[in-house]
């Protein structure tokens, strides 16, 4: 602004920067000190606990229009937000699939904030971490080192990057260009029974709808027909329809079945069909010397969704999608408008990392999982991923000791399927009394157990992925379950 006098004169110009670094190293030591005991304690507190009301009422407010000491907001959380988290910190989370995080990966996160980078491109270094990540995982799943990958939010978000390139391979026209009225015959996707929700919506949200999704009938086993499989395909090829893609399933989330992946890709390669792999639960048994040939076949899929955010234990959220053919990856997604030209030097020297993505902005999530590979190893996560299949085969053998507790499904690798069954009861009394079972187990902070239909019957679920979960917990659960059921009935 320009006074009378011709001279200009500015308001007092602002920062969020502190204006006592001094004071902001000290709060920021506190809240290491509390961040550290949080962790270092979680096997003494409760795993979960129900938010009182009054707390519940405190995160309904207005928005702050004045500040605030950033010591009371910290205190503030330190009270009404550690307190009532989800627990799967906790040893005895086996609630959904989803690691237990590490001190170290909190420490990324913070560290990936400081640099600040936005990981949709720039010659960074934070760029080339994300690159070496990829090249990392695709070493531990057996992809070749010319194929291509992209870090992304989580297993949804890498398993709608393999589809969307799948449909635009297999359309027969440029649906970039054209969009999905062009194609000319309906694309037909084939998963089993068991497949995640998540394709669903993926081919919901690239316009070819829940009628393209083929759900296939599985075997005894979880696992996907192959017989059932190749009709599907023929009726619907004899039918006009075009088969486009066949995505197999490493891991299924109800039971943990892992699909014959060998002979699913000689059957897509012999009928020139996309080979996709949701990996999310289980592509890193890749890495697991006493357990990987489960997996066998993994490193031949056209695509392959996996979640470091799982078996690799860094917080939320880190997803990966990799594509064997680097080429048809980038030009699913790459769009270089000119206000995002690559330039031949500067901080836009690099090839945009957007481009192999839907996101312009992302997320530093690569740090996390390349801090997590250097400071323990592929080695050491490796071997957590035996022992956790091994845990659940000790948790499979408890309960077959149990007479009142019966297994619902094989126990494949670390999903383990059971209730609890006196005998003489109903499906719907079953239900009634296993789902009471595990609220109870939960809400008196005891154990986060899942309950799913496994071939129509009711079952409790518990999905092992947790580093710090011990043999203890395991028979501390099956002693836990009996004393609820105990009191159940004499309530009764």
């Amino acid at each position: 602004m320009i006074n009378e006098a011709g001279a200009v004169s500015r308001k007092a110009e602002e920062t969020l920067d502190p204006d006592d670094w001094d004071r902001m190293e000290a709060t920021a030591q506190n809240v290491l000190a509390y961040s550290l005991a949080h962790i270092r304690n979680v096997r003494s507190r409760p795993l979960w606990r129900q938010m009182p009301p009054e707390v519940r009422a405190r995160f309904t407010g207005g928005v702050p229009q004045a500040p605030a000491s950033l010591d009371n907001v910290l205190e503030e959380l330190k009270e009404d937000l550690l307190p009532f988290s989800m627990g799967n910190l906790h040893p005895r989370f086996w609630m959904w699939f989803m690691g237990s995080g590490s001190f170290t990966g909190a420490l990324a996160d913070f560290l990936a904030a400081i640099d600040g980078s936005n990981l949709g491109g720039g010659d960074t270094a934070a760029a080339l971490v994300d690159r070496q990540v990829v090249g990392w995982l695709k070493q531990m799943v057996g992809f070749p080192e010319g194929a291509s990958g992209t870090i992304v939010s989580g297993g949804s978000m890498a398993n709608m990057i393999g589809l969307t390139i799948a449909r635009n391979q297999m359309a027969g026209v440029d649906v970039r260009s054209e969009g999905v009225a062009a194609i000319p015959s309906q694309l037909r996707f084939y998963a089993s029974d068991q497949v995640h929700s998540c394709h669903q919506k993926s081919l919901e949200a690239l316009g070819l709808g829940n009628k393209a999704l083929v759900r296939v009938a599985t075997g005894p086993d979880g696992n996907i027909d192959l017989s059932a499989l190749e009709k599907a395909i023929a009726r619907d090829r004899s039918s006009g329809r075009k088969p486009a893609c066949v995505i197999a399933t490493a891991g299924t989330v109800n039971t943990g079945a892992i699909d014959d992946l060998n002979a699913i890709g000689a059957l897509c390669k012999r009928e020139g069909l996309w080979f996709h792999v949701d990996g999310c639960i289980g592509a890193l048994i890749a890495i697991a010397p006493e357990n990987r040939g489960l997996v066998a076949g993994l490193e031949t899929a056209d695509s392959l969704a996996l979640d470091p955010h799982k078996w690799l234990h860094v917080p939320f959220t880190a997803g990966c999608a990799l594509v064997r053919d680097a080429q048809a990856h980038r030009k699913a997604f790459a769009l270089s408008p000119e206000y995002l030209e690559e330039k031949p030097r500067g901080i836009a020297g690099a090839p945009f990392l957007h481009d192999l993505n839907m996101g312009t902005s992302a997320g530093f999530a690569a740090l996390k999982i390349w801090m997590a590979l250097k400071e323990n190893g592929v080695e050491k996560f490796g071997r957590l991923i035996d022992q956790n299949i091994s845990q659940a085969k000790e948790l499979s053998a408890r309960i077959e000791n149990e007479p009142r507790l019966q297994l619902m499904a094989p126990t494949v690798i670390n999903i383990v399927n059971f209730r609890y069954d006196p005998g003489g009861m109903g499906e719907a009394s079953l239900k009634a009394l296993n789902t009471e079972i595990m609220l109870r187990l939960q809400e008196e902070g005891i154990a986060a157990l899942s309950d799913t239909t496994v071939r129509g019957r009711h079952s409790l679920r518990v999905a092992i992925c947790n580093h710090r979960t011990r043999s203890e917990d395991l028979e501390l659960l099956v002693r836990e379950i009996l004393r609820v059921t105990d009191a159940i009935e004499v309530a009764a």
